[in-house]
């Protein structure tokens, strides 16, 4: 575990592990001197804000690297632009199987993409492991055990939202924004679970959009005409900052609730405009690096001294970046429990055998926990609101 002790030391610790290495040429992408990981990522088209989080990595593992690897071998990270497209993705995951031969895939992206390829990869029993999104779908052990999400459940985050709305504004008129995909009907399944009964009462509006589609505008209009007084908005960073500035610019109000895949202050807030989102709520599990609050906290001083050193000129307000120093300092401490056993097999046992693991970007009181039945390695959120100037935690710790 990283408990009390900070990323780097634990990333040392792992390059000293034993290295009897007569297995590792049995083990798909794995030799004496190299772990070959695969990921997908839309590094172009409409969802390419979320590249920074494959860029990440890409650092990260060059850092572990610099600090002779994992028990010696070098990390290397190969990641393919998908545009977030499933039909791209799903040749791209097999060029990087079939061609790259990795041992494994790491932090794919979106929803829509990592669906077309789970079923391809549990049948080939490659892991997909800590995939970048919190589709529920995604923590299936009995159907897909190669499969293991990574952010939490987006059905977990919108109950709360429901939950926190029939104690705090029992007579809200909702209006719903959501991404016509799984992604977006996981929320509307979340707040249909966390408003109970009252939903069909409550809820007096839903309109989704497309991924092709160029803006949002006709549907905020639509759903303001609708007469709501709250808004929840599932939408991916480029439509999000849309929806925020449209709302702002039609002169509505509504109490707006945002799906914390986006609420990156660089990549959605700064771009819709600051002062647009205030009172906007969210809900947290990793510290926001514009906050002073964390402006001595060891692990972002950990965080800032990476980024120095292997990022120096990206964004240091992009959210996408402390998330995907979170996700790879996850997956170490899963190639540490392996030790010198990398087979996939053992890879995704030690996926499923995290306990209490604390990260530096992650808010205190929020730990990695999976175990052979819950592959939702992330549990807990804390909601937050947007002051217009920086996200205010409020509340405590909810555990799903």
């Amino acid at each position: 575990m990283w408990n009390r002790r900070t990323l780097l030391t634990s990333i040392a610790a792992a390059t000293l592990l034993p290295t009897s290495r007569a297995r590792a040429e049995e083990m798909p992408g794995i030799t004496d001197k190299e772990i070959k990981i695969g990921n997908t990522n839309p590094h172009s088209g409409p969802a390419s804000a979320y590249g920074m989080i494959a860029n990440t990595e890409v650092a990260f593992f060059k850092m572990v690297n610099d600090r002779g690897g994992i028990g010696g071998r070098m990390i290397t990270y190969i990641s393919l632009d998908d545009g977030y497209s499933p039909p791209r993705t799903v040749e791209q995951t097999r060029r990087l199987v079939e061609q790259e031969g990795v041992a494994f895939m790491f932090q794919g992206l979106g929803t829509p993409p990592q669906t077309a390829v789970r079923q391809y990869l549990n049948a080939k029993k490659v892991p997909q492991l800590f995939v970048a999104t919190g589709a529920d779908k995604f923590g299936d052990p009995e159907h897909f055990p190669w499969t293991m999400g990574y952010n939490p459940s987006y059905r977990t985050e919108s109950a709360i939202y429901g939950k926190y709305l029939l104690k705090q504004k029992p007579d809200a008129k909702i209006a719903v924004l959501y991404q016509n995909d799984d992604f977006g009907k996981d929320y509307l399944a979340g707040l249909r679970q966390g408003l109970g009964d009252a939903y069909a009462k409550m809820v007096i509006k839903e309109v989704s959009y497309e991924t092709t589609d160029p803006t949002i505008d006709s549907q905020v209009i639509t759903l303001q005409g609708s007469g709501a007084d709250v808004l929840v908005t599932a939408a991916t960073p480029k439509w999000a900052a849309q929806t925020i500035r449209k709302v702002a610019d039609v002169g509505w109000k509504p109490l707006h609730f945002m799906s914390n895949v986006s609420i990156s202050v660089g990549s959605v807030i700064t771009p819709a405009g600051a002062e647009k989102a205030a009172g906007m709520i969210s809900a947290a599990y990793g510290k926001d690096q514009t906050d002073p609050q964390w402006a001595h906290d060891p692990g972002m001083t950990e965080w800032r001294g990476f980024m120095k050193q292997y990022m120096p000129d990206a964004d240091l307000t992009d959210q996408n970046i402390p998330y995907a120093y979170a996700a790879a300092g996850t997956l170490m401490q899963v190639l540490k429990q392996c030790g010198d056993n990398l087979s996939r097999a053992n890879i995704m046992k030690q996926a499923a055998s995290l306990t209490d693991l604390e990260l530096p970007t992650l808010l205190p009181g929020i730990r990695i926990n999976t175990s052979a039945a819950n592959f939702h390695p992330i549990r807990s959120l804390q909601l937050q609101r947007w002051t217009g100037k920086a996200w205010e935690l409020f509340g405590s710790v909810i555990s799903a």
